[in-house]
């Protein structure tokens, strides 16, 4: 395919997503008082709003939440679809294979994160207070610092499934990962403690799950590396 008939095939490709978006947004619009009162329904304290546009926003932002995470699955496949020309047909079968298990780790990783926040980090910050102010909470504020907290642990939950496709691409080995695992443990270290408060127990107790995570995606491309050494040797002994 010559530039000009890869640029169309990605348009097309972004078309189809932008219109699956836009369904999920609707969806999301929807049901928006449904999904506010889930996320507010175990606060100890009722939301405020200083402005009608954080009504507006709150609406878009619940909307959006839902779009986002109901368009993954379309939006892997059709990333799968745009470089399936330049995949051999066990790298398509491999790499097409990864795509269902994107979308439950994602909302595996939003579930962690929703449980750390709720569980971990509001309470301790809430106990800061011991009655020296009057607590007034925005919708604005606490559904954005909610969000900063609770995606990224969605993002890192993906971590397994990136690793193994890399690794059946040939772009990264077990080796490598272990040679890197303290350079990883650092960053994942640092990432916990930007998205948690200064308290040294909640920055351990969300930093064990993402080293775990890690641990779990050099495991699961040692196995993947195994599979095709396995593959590699036995396609040479077929050779006259």
């Amino acid at each position: 395919m010559h530039v000009v008939d890869h640029i169309s095939e990605l348009r097309k490709r972004l078309i189809w997503t932008a219109v699956v978006f836009i369904l999920f947004l609707l969806l999301g619009f929807w049901f928006v008082k449904d999904i506010y009162y889930f996320f507010v329904q175990d606060l100890s304290f009722t939301l405020t709003v200083i402005s009608p546009g954080e009504i507006i926003w709150i609406y878009f932002t619940m909307a959006m939440l839902v779009a986002a995470v109901g368009t993954i699955p379309f939006l892997s496949l059709q990333i799968w679809l745009f470089v399936k020309p330049g995949l051999t047909s066990r790298e398509q079968k491999v790499s097409l294979s990864y795509i269902p298990a994107i979308f439950p780790l994602f909302i595996a990783g939003l579930v962690f994160g929703y449980y750390i926040f709720i569980r971990l980090i509001l309470p301790f910050l809430l106990s800061l207070n011991d009655g020296m102010f009057t607590e007034m909470f925005t919708v604005d504020r606490y559904f954005k610092f909610l969000l900063n907290v609770t995606l990224p642990f969605g993002l890192f939950f993906e971590i397994p499934i990136v690793f193994m496709f890399l690794t059946s691409l040939g772009i990264l080995t077990p080796a490598f990962l272990r040679k890197t695992r303290k350079y990883a443990y650092f960053i994942l270290i640092i990432v916990g403690a930007a998205i948690t408060p200064p308290d040294f127990i909640v920055q351990i107790v969300v930093a064990i799950p993402l080293i775990i995570i890690y641990e779990i995606s050099v495991v699961l491309s040692g196995i993947v590396f195994r599979k095709k050494q396995e593959q590699h040797e036995a396609f040479m002994r077929e050779e006259p």
